[in-house]
């Protein structure tokens, strides 16, 4: 009896030049010309460059510095800021950035996320213009690391209770605390960690220079999701920061919030790129391989798996879409936002666990993506705000009801 065995290269996303083949709706039509060359270089650098090397780095928990460094190259790092040296994005192009990007690899997509959505933004939006021209070319030229130092060991999804202390000491402010689950932490040039002011109470943003005496940034071991990008724990023990380096615009949790919600769109855009990854493997792989005597494509529950992968595929097309429109109009809202990131993540989990089950036991090796990216969805759902809380987000704004307290 055949059982043709697929070749793991085949089943790799569509290739460069060619329309998607999870664009079901027509979707590419609504993209203008420099939309449409964001979307090709970013995917012409995934397939030839990341998806033939990017097992091993997964599987090694490396952290791939040369492929992020063609980030920068490539013109790919900026999230929408404009001016200093990030090249002019849409909200549509960004999202296909990072969409692209996670259809890759997960830990590529966190890096592109902390890089330039928490740590340049944060910069952008609340720091001064001297503090924009010092750190915001280096790091879209990824010659810099950042990192958002926000998240605590015991303050996760209440981050807003955060512990860290900023006391005022003549021209320094002194820092103590500690932070966790911080992306690019153990490498960063530059780390923005928010602390209370020890005289108003209110959380703040101070710009951190990696090395700085009392910083101790270790990279965190022993996890199963988004290997090949580092997190960290970190230690602040007096440390001194110049009072310049306190971002002007960072002056209560508010501010913190406003940063966060910019970045939930990237998030949703990321889950569309993991499920999209998932189903391009899915329908190739059944298409190949032949059980009794015919391709699995021909089965009928296989059949009807890819098509309600293609259905949930395309949702998430449109959801993704509708933020990018309704952020270029600026009437994109935080609870829309959540309520993208809700769906594309929750309905990525289910996509990719139906590819995992279509490839049988090869769904388990990395040299089909399929596992990988079924891991790196876990980190995804639960960063920039789990899907809980997202959803209690949304519940508030349609109840006039908060759940929060």
């Amino acid at each position: 009896m055949t059982t043709t065995q697929p070749n793991p290269s085949s089943t790799r996303a569509y290739d460069v030049g060619r329309s998607l083949s999870t664009d079901y709706f027509g979707l590419k039509d609504q993209l203008g010309p420099e939309e449409l060359d964001f979307l090709l270089r970013t995917r012409a650098f995934v397939d030839d460059e990341v998806l033939p090397v990017i097992g091993g780095f997964w599987e090694r928990a490396e952290f791939p510095r040369d492929l992020v460094k063609r980030l920068g190259e490539l013109g790919l790092v900026g999230d929408g800021i404009e001016g200093y040296g990030c090249a002019p994005m849409s909200p549509t192009a960004s999202g296909l950035v990072h969409m692209e990007l996670n259809r890759g690899d997960g830990s590529l997509g966190t890096f592109l996320g902390v890089q330039a959505g928490l740590a340049m933004k944060s910069i952008a939006m609340l720091g001064s213009e001297e503090q924009r021209q010092r750190w915001l070319p280096g790091l879209a030229a990824v010659d810099l690391f950042g990192a958002f130092a926000l998240t605590e060991p015991a303050h996760g999804s209440d981050s807003v209770a955060l512990e860290t202390t900023a006391r005022r000491d003549g021209e320094e402010y002194v820092l103590d605390g500690e932070k966790r689950w911080i992306g690019n932490g153990s490498i960063a040039d530059v780390l923005v960690v928010w602390a209370r002011d020890s005289e108003d109470g209110q959380v703040k943003g101070f710009l951190v220079e990696g090395g700085t005496p009392g910083l101790d940034a270790r990279t965190m071991h022993g996890k199963v999701s988004v290997r090949a990008v580092w997190q960290a724990d970190i230690t602040l023990t007096e440390v001194r920061v110049p009072a310049e380096n306190r971002l002007p615009g960072a002056n209560s949790f508010k501010d913190t919030g406003r940063v966060l919600a910019s970045t939930r769109n990237s998030v949703a855009w990321g889950a569309l790129g993991h499920a999209t990854a998932a189903y391009e493997v899915a329908l190739a792989y059944t298409r190949q391989r032949e059980q009794f005597g015919k391709p699995l494509a021909r089965f009928q529950l296989v059949q009807d798996k890819l098509v309600r992968m293609l259905a949930e595929v395309t949702a998430m097309q449109l959801y993704c879409m509708r933020l990018a429109r309704l952020s270029e109009s600026g009437q994109l809202t935080d609870t829309i936002a959540a309520l993208a990131k809700f769906n594309n993540t929750r309905k990525a989990r289910e996509v990719i666990l139906e590819a995992r089950e279509l490839l049988g036991g090869n769904g388990i090796l990395l040299e089909y993506h399929v596992v990988r990216h079924m891991a790196d969805i876990e980190a995804i759902y639960t960063y920039e705000g789990t899907a809980d809380i997202q959803e209690l987000i949304v519940g508030r704004e349609i109840t006039g009801l908060s759940a929060f307290t």
